[in-house]
């Protein structure tokens, strides 16, 4: 097939949907496809609208003799690439990662809103910015040919939000590799490094981790210490497989990489409850109340004690979930197949 990968981001930008990209494009280039990806790069100099406008030409240009049009957002790539295949008369097909509007809002209120409360609570504080947000993000998921989520906690909200096609809407879930050999923890480092959002709930965590290392000293334990530093996705990948355990206290999300990537490398963790891989993981989480520094901080300490860290570390390497891009790659395949291409 001829495919096309619109995506905001790709590597070296940082994020999953530039991972979901970037082994996508390679896993099917491997099965020999023809693969291209439209991504921004240089369009991202140019003010808000013209750059959407020179990324509906991208994707006109890259994507005009496709079988397959693959959009890995809701909004900055997906109400281009809704445009550009209006024009072509193509079919897309959306993958959903985050929410762009939640996220937004966030930022821009710092109003810690639950994602699961998101639309049912906040809609009549919109903006004119964000209303338009929610109505052509909306129209993006409408107009697909199919709307891939990864989680079955997203599709729930989203569908009666958005008024979507429940017989149009698909899960995959997220990548989860092979297991690595896990290594003896080299540091006594929570390892938290992500993007600098609010709704990544970093304030307080650092709260709750400071209360964490005083009840763990009082306990007699040895000294831990809060990594919130980011890197490139491979070096932080082996941060974590060295670290003693990730820790992930967002107000929601959706189906966090970084926790696929403590799970791979035999890393424990402690992660948030509002999270659409709950049922997932549970067999081998901790999980925190995001709104609660003492629930958060309980749990580290919790943590903190190496017999507790080896007992979840255990349930962690006994983890059987395995799901890999060839997968992941096949079950889009099969999704395009359902849509009547």
């Amino acid at each position: 097939m001829k495919i096309l990968i619109a995506s905001g981001i790709y590597p070296p930008d940082i994020g999953g949907p530039a991972q979901y990209a970037r082994n996508l494009f390679e896993t099917w280039k491997k099965e020999g496809h023809e693969v291209k990806v439209a991504a921004y790069r240089w369009e991202r100099a140019f003010p808000p609208l013209v750059r959407h406008i020179l990324y509906f030409l991208k994707i006109i240009r890259k994507g005009w003799n496709a079988d397959l049009i693959l959009v890995l957002d809701t909004w900055s790539a997906a109400v281009p690439a809704m445009a550009a295949c209006a024009c072509m008369g193509k079919k897309y097909i959306v993958r959903t990662g985050g929410d762009f509007l939640w996220e937004t809002y966030v930022e821009r209120t710092g109003d810690l809103v639950l994602f699961r409360d998101f639309y049912a609570t906040r809609m009549d504080r919109f903006t004119a910015k964000e209303k338009m947000i929610h109505r052509l993000g909306g129209a993006s998921l409408r107009k697909a040919a199919a709307v891939i989520f990864s989680t079955d906690w997203q599709r729930k909200i989203f569908e009666p939000v958005y008024g979507l096609n429940a017989g149009t809407n698909f899960l995959v879930e997220n990548y989860c590799g092979p297991r690595e050999v896990a290594r003896v923890p080299e540091n006594r480092s929570f390892i938290a490094g992500t993007r600098t959002l609010k709704w990544k709930n970093i304030d307080v965590l650092k709260q709750a981790f400071v209360e964490a290392q005083k009840k763990a000293a009082d306990s007699g334990l040895a000294e831990i210490e809060l990594d919130c530093g980011k890197a490139v996705y491979d070096s932080f990948v082996e941060k974590v497989h060295h670290s003693y355990a990730v820790v992930l206290a967002s107000i929601g999300d959706i189906s966090p990489n970084m926790i696929f990537d403590a799970i791979r490398t035999g890393t424990p963790f402690i992660l948030t409850r509002e999270t659409g891989i709950k049922d997932r993981v549970k067999d081998c989480a901790v999980f925190v109340d995001p709104q609660d520094p003492s629930d958060i901080a309980e749990k580290i300490v919790w943590m903190a004690d190496p017999k507790n860290r080896e007992l979840q570390a255990e349930k962690v390497r006994q983890f059987a979930f395995v799901h890999t891009w060839e997968q992941i790659a096949g079950e889009i395949v099969v999704v395009l197949a359902k849509t009547g291409k």
